[in-house]
């Protein structure tokens, strides 16, 4: 069934008139008919089935006939904070946290970050990678989207962050992440850019409670090591396995 993000209001047995950008996407990528049915969410937990009225690519009118609850978020709150990566790194990393469940995405601007973002373009790649998380539930059936926070300097985060349980990565770090304590019931997941972090980052973060983690032997890409980290962590204490 198609799976689709709305994001106003929904009632049963509301009749909406879907938006220019929506119609075309429903009626000319996706195929879809009169009389076809149609799964909505928009954030608020529920579900909202629905059927195309008017097949109209231009504005589609859709008629809610039932809501369903969905429960599928993790008991465990994580918060991934994400040097910032060039190119499409960031999406995938974005992307795939997302499908894997995370609550809160922070972009961290570390000392190697090899992109500025100011300004205009700050709120414009804000804004697309909004759009990923929700590409992202659309397709892996979640019903609240992750936030995305505004880009943060490096300093910044490690010294305001409050969680349970504070983790770097670092290839020389001296834990693995299944020696750490349960958490609570939050985690935050602190991953560097292509070129990793600095040691003066490194050393900051771990002055500031961060404990400073390996995954193993292999380095990984910065758009891998984020969504390995909450899988594993989801595996431990969250809803995988």
């Amino acid at each position: 069934m198609i799976r689709l993000y709305h994001s106003s209001t929904l009632n049963l047995e509301q009749k909406i008139a879907l938006d220019k950008k929506s119609s075309h996407h429903l009626i000319r990528v996706l195929r879809a008919k009169k009389g076809t049915e149609v799964m909505f969410f928009n954030g608020d937990g529920y579900e909202y089935l629905s059927e195309i009225l008017e097949e109209n690519t231009k504005h589609c009118l859709v008629h809610i006939k039932s809501k369903t609850r969905i429960d599928n978020e993790s008991p465990l709150n994580i918060t991934l904070l994400q040097g910032i990566s060039r190119g499409d790194r960031m999406d995938t990393c974005i992307q795939k946290s997302t499908e894997l469940g995370v609550h809160t995405i922070v972009p961290v601007i570390c000392q190697k970050t090899g992109t500025s973002l100011k300004g205009e373009r700050a709120e414009k790649k804000l804004n697309h990678w909004q759009q990923i998380t929700i590409s992202a539930c659309e397709q892996s059936g979640r019903c609240f989207i992750p936030e995305i926070k505004p880009a943060i300097d490096f300093v910044q985060v490690v010294q305001n962050t409050l969680s349970d349980q504070k983790v770097i990565l670092a290839p020389g770090g001296n834990k693995t992440v299944n020696s750490m304590p349960t958490p609570k019931n939050n985690i935050c997941i602190l991953i560097g850019p292509e070129g990793g972090f600095t040691e003066e980052e490194i050393q900051l973060a771990t002055d500031n409670d961060f404990i400073s983690i390996s995954l193993g032997p292999r380095i990984l890409r910065t758009e891998t090591a984020g969504p390995a980290c909450i899988a594993i962590a989801q595996t431990l204490w969250g809803d995988l396995g």
